[in-house]
């Protein structure tokens, strides 16, 4: 009789394992972005002030 109970139980475990797997999966995707986006925005705001200053100086070397 626990024989029979196990074994729906265990199919069970075995088949969520694919989908643990890709909530795993999300939850790292997410956290990877989350720590890259401040370092993405900064860049963009240093080659934009930078640019800038490219310009300027350019423009007063003419």
């Amino acid at each position: 009789m626990m024989r029979i109970l196990l074994l729906p139980g265990l199919l069970m475990m075995l088949m969520l394992g694919g989908c643990i797997s890709t909530v795993v999966g999300a939850a790292v995707d997410v956290t990877t972005a989350v720590v890259k986006a401040p370092f993405q925005i900064g860049g963009a705001i240093a080659d934009a002030v930078s640019s800038d200053e490219e310009t300027d100086s350019a423009k007063s070397e003419e």
